[in-house]
């Protein structure tokens, strides 16, 4: 890793052309906290499951108003990641909607099942136990949480890397309706009607319908009419309340709905075909994919009972029991050529039920509360894996493999945590949870010839005996304590320090194959079940975090902060990975194979700056301001031992995947009254250090350090009841890469690829060569117009 302090000077600079660009007459910025249209508003967070002051949570904790994120002209869950300090979260390979987050270098990226999330994500208060269908839309939204480091002793499930709540607005009590409509570049055309109202004194109905679409960035060029990176959802939610707004119960039925039909997501090749010479693409949205079967299609609903019952003025009842279920057919083609080669059909079928009792306690000295927590979870992945090009060198006609992973979790937790203040300014907190995770895992792998399996469209026929036939099941069982220490140096700064233990359970990857373990350990010439049982299974990982930090106000509150440093001991590091193996030495990858392995022990250690600001008071007439937001996050995340293919230890090749070592932004904004409203300008400038897509260095995949700006223009009028916005996102049209695939032979000493006298490198699945990323969205515009009644 660089010196730390060359690293800051590096970050210094950064910032400081940041801010140049911050002030750049073209647009001013708006946030929460510091957003200029929602200037004198407070946040609350139930980060510890009570309202509190953003301020007074000793938690690394960054939240967003709902109005502030439509402010910022904001789409989905992934354009928060931007402005959080040490956060990725964007959309995974090859789809639009399932969701890959990193949280100070804790996460998880292969949407397959049998991996637990390292970051939880929350639909009201409802733990999504799969990534499929989990790139939320921002509508009808109250709020979004981002809470770094374990969490466990709180709510819902453990989490060793962080979680990210996402909580919808309550229903009003009296009618309501609201009507958002956008229209932009690439046909980009989004609506969304929201509705509620009162029967009676205590229920209530709502709902919204979203509809969402966009076309392409680019095209496929080998299948007329199929474009790619469009976006073709339609979404809903419906609640009924009962209760509340001062009733000592509330009772919240909620369903939510997505059906995403969007044209399969290609990579773009930065190699030229090793078989067929097929030339790299300009334009890096084109593609010439020829996989298009199964169409894609995903489809994700639910629904959740929440209720809050007050049986005291200490005591608090809350239940949250749901239900959920998606589906995902995708075409996955990782060559991203017309050749059948290393082309991925697949499907995921994913069902969760889950049940949670929280009893909270509030007295003068003493708050907290004692919970339970269960969750009974199935995932189930199938998915050839087609290598015809391949085939023809075996004279296998179609040639391919079948994998099949199905994945039961069934897991209970009893949890609590308390904070007794000592004195009005000095409080003790201190929490454990004891998880018990059960695991049972089935693994079924075979080639087939002939093409793809009847469910992808096919008339593929298995061929040969199993190469994989596991069933596994395992337990894991963990107590994780937490404990910190906050003093009030008055009312508006506060000081803390805590320690918080994270665990995440272990499994059996549901891609392995048995003909890739190498080792026979008694030398019968026999893979024994042992052994076999022993490569599928990984064993669970375990964090000790120390976190230290300053929350403050200044200025009558035109000044906030939060400055957090934070270090994380991180063992039994579970590293997923899939490789194309050479079963018989023949010197052809006749297949694929996943390899987890708990290979590595690790160190992160860093900060995290958050603030805002107010200034310039009636600059442009009485009632206009100012305002500026900023966040910094560096991370020193290292692996201090990490055994690669050889046994030996390769942990000074190696790096944390997707997890920059900067991340700043800077937004500033202003708000003008106009007329009989209010005019905003905002403009944001944000920044991400060198990112690695996996754990060994890619002069494929790996993304050097950009900068991104986005900017808006927004007058609210008639009270509020109106807004017309115009954004721009992305505006200097940067390329960069978010995420890729990678199959080509590598020299296990240095896990780089071996380039071959024609300078090409060498593929190892497939014969065309597999090197191919996605970027991020390019230079939008977009204008959205807002009715409320």
């Amino acid at each position: 890793m660089r010196p730390f302090a060359r690293s800051l000077r590096r970050a210094i600079y950064a910032t400081s052309a940041l801010s140049i660009l911050a002030f750049t007459p073209a647009a001013f910025a708006q946030d929460e906290g510091a957003s200029a249209d929602a200037g004198d508003e407070e946040i609350i967070v139930t980060a510890r499951r009570r309202d509190e002051r953003l301020l007074d949570v000793p938690i690394a904790v960054s939240a967003f108003s709902g109005e502030a994120l439509e402010a910022r002209g904001a789409l989905d869950i992934t354009d928060i990641s931007n402005i959080t300090p040490n956060t990725t979260i964007e959309t995974s390979r090859g789809t639009n909607s399932t969701l890959s987050a990193f949280i100070r270098g804790v996460g998880q990226q292969d949407p397959v099942p049998g991996f637990e999330a390292g970051v939880g994500l929350y639909l009201d208060d409802v733990y999504l136990n799969r990534p499929q269908a989990a790139v939320l839309d921002i509508y009808d939204v109250e709020r979004i949480e981002v809470l770094r480091g374990p969490q466990g002793t709180l709510y819902g499930r453990n989490t060793i890397g962080g979680a990210i709540k996402y909580v919808t607005k309550p229903l009003p009590q009296d009618f309501s309706l609201k009507l958002r409509a956008t229209y932009g570049t690439y046909d980009q055309a989004e609506g969304v009607l929201t509705v509620s109202a009162p029967i009676g004194d205590l229920l209530r109905v709502g709902g919204s319908v979203a509809r969402l679409s966009r076309g392409g960035f680019g095209d496929n060029l080998n299948i007329p009419g199929v474009e790619n990176y469009n976006k073709d959802v339609w979404a809903g939610r419906g609640t009924v309340e009962f209760g509340g707004y001062g009733a000592p119960v509330l009772i919240r039925l909620s369903g939510d709905y997505t059906r995403d039909k969007s044209d399969p997501r290609n990579g773009h090749r930065l190699i030229p075909g090793l078989l067929s010479g097929a030339p790299v693409l300009d334009d890096v949205y084109d593609t010439r994919a020829g996989l298009n079967a199964p169409k894609q299609d995903v489809e994700a609903w639910g629904f959740a009972m929440n209720v809050t019952a007050e049986l005291s003025d200490a005591l608090t009842l809350r239940s949250i029991s749901a239900w959920r279920k998606d589906r995902s057919f995708t075409p996955i083609d990782f060559d991203s050529l017309p050749a059948v080669d290393v082309d991925v059909p697949a499907i995921y079928r994913n069902e969760q039920l889950s049940q949670e009792f929280q009893l909270l306690y509030d007295s003068d000295r003493l708050h907290g509360l004692v919970g339970f927590y269960y969750l009974d979870a199935k995932a189930y992945t199938k998915f050839d894996v087609l290598l015809a090009t391949t085939g023809a060198l075996l004279n296998l006609p179609g040639f391919g493999q079948k994998t099949i992973g199905d994945v039961r979790t069934d897991t209970w937790s009893v949890f609590g945590d308390f904070t007794f203040d000592v004195t009005d300014r000095l409080h003790l907190s201190a929490g454990g949870r004891y998880t018990v995770d059960n695991r049972k895992s089935f693994i079924f792998k075979q080639n087939q010839i002939l093409g793809a399996d009847p469910d992808f469209g096919g008339t593929g026929v298995l061929i040969g005996a199993p190469i994989t036939n596991f069933n596994g099941k395992a337990r894991f069982k963990k107590f994780t304590p937490r404990a910190s220490i906050s003093y009030d140096v008055h009312d508006d700064l506060m000081v803390y320090a805590s320690y918080s233990k994270g665990f995440k359970g272990g499994g059996f990857d549901p891609r392995g194959s048995a003909n890739v373990r190498a080792i026979d350990v008694n030398n019968d010439g026999v893979f024994a079940y042992d052994e076999i049982y022993n490569f599928f299974k990984f064993e669970p990982e375990e964090v000790d975090s120390y976190e230290v930090g300053i929350k403050g106000a200044a200025l009558d509150g035109d000044l906030n902060f939060a400055l957090t440093g934070f270090y994380a001991d991180y063992k039994n590091v579970q590293i997923p990975g899939s490789v194309g193996v050479d079963a018989n030495n023949d010197g052809i990858f006749e297949s694929f194979s996943g390899v987890t392995t708990n290979a590595a022990s690790a160190t992160f250690k860093g900060i995290e700056l958050e603030t805002s600001a107010r200034f310039a008071q009636d600059f442009a007439g009485a009632g206009s301001r100012m305002s500026f937001a900023g966040t910094l996050g560096y991370i020193d995340a290292q692996y201090d031992e990490f055994i690669g293919a050889l046994g030996t230890d390769v942990s000074d090749i190696t790096d944390i995947q997707n997890t920059p070592t900067w991340t700043a932004s800077g937004t500033l904004g202003a708000l003008v009254p106009v007329g009989d409203g209010d005019l905003n300008f905002s403009t944001t400038v944000s920044y991400r250090s060198k990112t690695q897509q996996f754990e060994y260095r890619s002069p494929y995949l790996d993304q050097k350090g950009y900068a991104l700006w986005d900017a808006s223009l927004v007058y609210n009028f008639g009270g509020d009841r109106y807004s017309i916005g115009v954004y721009g996102k992305n505006i200097l049209d940067k390329q960069y890469k978010t995420s890729g695939y990678q199959f080509l032979a590598t020299n296990p000493a240095t896990g780089q690829p071996i380039i071959g006298g024609n300078g090409l490198p060498t593929p190892s699945l497939g014969r065309e060569g597999v090197a191919t990323v996605f970027y991020g969205n390019p230079r939008q515009v977009f204008v959205t117009g807002t009715v409320k009644f």
